[in-house]
């Protein structure tokens, strides 16, 4: 008979008396003897592994950073409480490593310019001029002064910049005052006292991203018309300004080809550059003196994401020859140093998954960058080299419980090719009955036009560490993938990437890395009508999870907001002539083809996908005796919940699944009631 250590018994006993009743906290010292000895590891079946990460850690013990900006020797950053969190704050980070909280989350930091927001203030000298959630007013807020309001009611503003010329900053403004469209302009602002604004721009659809040089004579924007996305086409304007700061000879830069221009940049040297998609890649050019355009480093890869939400940066000067940048190739993050003049391209870094917000600031880079281990934070460029200068509270799991993922490729549609980043199930105490396979559960973004990372998520290792398998899909329409890519699903919304989600499974499955009898799908929102999609026209899944999932598209074009009113029109097709493919494709009208078990999560308060279209989705389900399951919240919306909500919504999933797939978990929690569960049976 073989002989296990102390130590592996006692763990093994632990464990054995909370599959009935517990939630056993297994330290790394209780495991590491387990570790050392990998010959005894517990056979047990996949996705009944105990994992000592917890929900609460998933949704209470991380904190997230979203914005920089670098103020004299100081880094000014937004950062919120608990990383699925609803408060923001703003910390400042000084050049001897110390960090001082300058506004406290219960402000809420937040501006909705666009809905979704971002770059939601600036700082100049000890004071900030922040957007506040609550009533999107714009605050100058001071060292033992009250906090003043600048800006009307009813008015959004963001991307503010520092403005030398009357105690002015200019400003994108978004104006709802008014019946129909809310309005966009540029703005100055009087940082003394409250008032309307001066006008400096306006006269299309959508304007973002001003920028000015660093003489203070020239500033560039962003400007797009309906029915362009930003990731569609959108123009680049150029204008001087003169002594009193009024800007002169507002143009339009003449570009080679239409695209989707973004991140406008001045050079210290007071050189223009941008990214643009012209050859179907994000790569980075500049506007030479005669006013042409230049790509200064062609290339196969992608220096910009989906501009959601404004005030990101993808590179940033070192000097006026020099940039660092991040670069996505292939789905793998990189960060380079491009030397303009000689062409000549530098590695600095390739194990982040993911990096956000370059800005260049006494004399250093910084961004923020997430890797694929369980490390987040605040870098600085040094050499050929980062130094983490500032970490928030993250959620800390043991190494040997991180499963690191794997890039696929794989055929999907007519010779076409999808994406996306497969999880093994990894615990360091177990190992699976011979030639079992692990149950599979394909995770989307949402968007759809965003895109999964290789950055470490935490909600991810819950599962893996669990002993599920997880693919974070990147279906067709999603960024880092070229122009075409992107536009692929335009049109196909609710076909293709439905077709990419069956797919995936299939092809998992015939890699042997899952089981195809227990193959789920889960997503939010706009990942959530494909979730519905897949499991009303296809029996690949067995299993689905809604978290307010679209389900009725042309009620969703008839109630969706300024920035996505001709997304649909994109994705789907123009109405009228489209009208027979919102039908077709809103799974709310198939509700007679689902026959797989299916969870609904929902906000009784969402403005953008009604409970109402939930609620007769379950209804519809359980009378035709389909497994089915119905959880609402009654004080949440649309997107990011609180916390405890989203705790409880994950432990859902998880009782969803262990009673789909006969599985008995490790976790002592709280059975999800399932209407129709003793169907089950039938099915497995």
């Amino acid at each position: 008979m073989k002989q296990y250590s102390i130590a592996t018994f006692m763990v093994a006993v632990v464990l054995f008396v909370c599959v009935s009743g517990c939630e056993p906290k297994v330290t790394p010292e209780d495991i590491q003897p387990l570790i050392d000895e990998r010959s005894e590891l517990m056979i047990a079946p996949y996705g009944s592994w105990q994992s000592p990460l917890t929900a609460q850690d998933v949704y209470s013990e991380s904190n997230d950073i979203k914005e920089l900006q670098s103020i004299g020797d100081a880094i000014y950053f937004t950062e919120s409480r608990g990383a699925w969190g609803r408060e923001v704050g703003i910390k400042r980070l000084e050049k001897d490593g110390s960090v001082q909280e300058i506004v406290s989350p219960d402000f809420n930091v937040g501006s909705r310019v666009h809905e979704y927001g971002g770059a939601p203030f600036l700082a100049i000298g000890n004071s900030l001029f922040v957007t506040k959630k609550s009533d999107q007013l714009l605050y100058r807020l001071a060292p033992n002064q009250v906090d003043v309001p600048l800006t009307p009611y009813g008015t959004r503003h963001s991307s503010c910049l520092s403005y030398t010329k009357g105690s002015r900053i200019i400003c994108v403004r978004e104006d709802h005052r008014e019946k129909g469209m809310p309005k966009a302009s540029l703005v100055k602002i009087n940082l003394n006292f409250a008032g309307e604004g001066e006008p400096f721009f306006s006269g299309h659809d959508f304007i973002t991203s001003p920028v000015i040089s660093d003489d203070n004579t020239q500033l560039a924007w962003i400007t797009w018309d309906y029915p362009n996305m930003p990731w569609d086409n959108t123009q680049l304007w150029l204008a001087d300004l003169d002594r009193r700061g009024q800007m002169q000879n507002p143009r339009q830069i003449k570009m080679p080809k239409q695209g989707a221009i973004n991140q406008p940049q001045f050079s210290p040297d007071g050189q223009l550059f941008f990214v643009a998609d012209f050859d179907n890649w994000w790569n980075i050019y500049r506007v030479n003196e005669d006013e042409s355009v230049e790509n200064v480093y062609p290339i196969q890869a992608e220096f910009a994401s989906a501009q959601w939400k404004l005030g990101n940066s993808h590179y940033a000067f070192e000097d006026a020859n020099t940039i660092v940048a991040h670069m996505v190739q292939d789905g793998f993050s990189q960060l380079i140093r491009v030397h303009v003049a000689e062409h000549i391209v530098e590695p600095i870094a390739t194990d982040f998954g993911d990096i956000s917000h370059i800005i260049s600031g006494d004399g250093s880079i910084y961004f923020i960058g997430a890797k694929i281990t369980p490390e987040k934070g605040i870098y600085k460029v040094s050499g050929r080299g980062t130094e983490l200068i500032y970490a928030p509270d993250l959620a800390k799991l043991d190494p040997e419980y991180v499963t690191r993922p794997e890039t696929v490729r794989f055929k999907t549609g007519e010779n076409e090719f999808a994406y996306g980043y497969f999880y093994a199930p990894r615990n360091p105490l177990y190992t699976s009955p011979n030639d079992a396979r692990p149950p599979l559960i394909v995770m989307l973004h949402g968007g759809p036009t965003s895109k999964s990372s290789l950055s470490y998520r935490s909600d991810i290792q819950f599962w893996t560490s669990r002993g599920y398998a997880i693919f974070d899909l990147n279906y067709r329409g999603s960024t880092g993938f070229g122009r075409d890519y992107r536009h692929s699903l335009y049109g196909r919304w609710g076909v293709a990437d439905v077709e990419d989600a069956t797919n995936a499974v299939k092809y998992l499955a015939n890699k042997g890395w899952i089981d195809p009898t227990k193959a789920a799908i889960r997503g939010a929102s706009a990942a959530g009508l494909t979730v519905l999609s897949t499991l009303a026209h296809s029996h690949v899944f067995k299993a689905g999870v809604s978290y307010s999932g679209v389900s009725d598209m042309q009620q969703l074009d008839n109630d969706t907001h300024k920035f996505e009113t001709s997304y649909l029109e994109r994705l789907v097709g123009p109405l009228p002539q489209a009208e027979q493919a919102y039908f077709d494709r809103s799974p709310i009208h198939h509700l007679d083809q689902f026959e797989e078990p299916i969870l609904l999560l929902q906000g009784l308060k969402d403005p953008v996908v009604p409970a109402i279209q939930s609620e007769q989705i379950y209804q519809a389900l359980k009378q035709r005796g389909v497994p089915t399951a119905y959880l609402t919240f009654a004080d949440e919306g649309h997107g990011y919940w609180g916390i405890q909500n989203r705790i409880k919504s994950l432990y859902a999933e998880l009782s969803f699944f262990s009673q789909v797939f006969g599985i008995q978990p490790a976790d002592d929690i709280e059975p999800l009631i399932l209407d129709n569960v003793e169907q089950l049976g039938q099915r497995q």
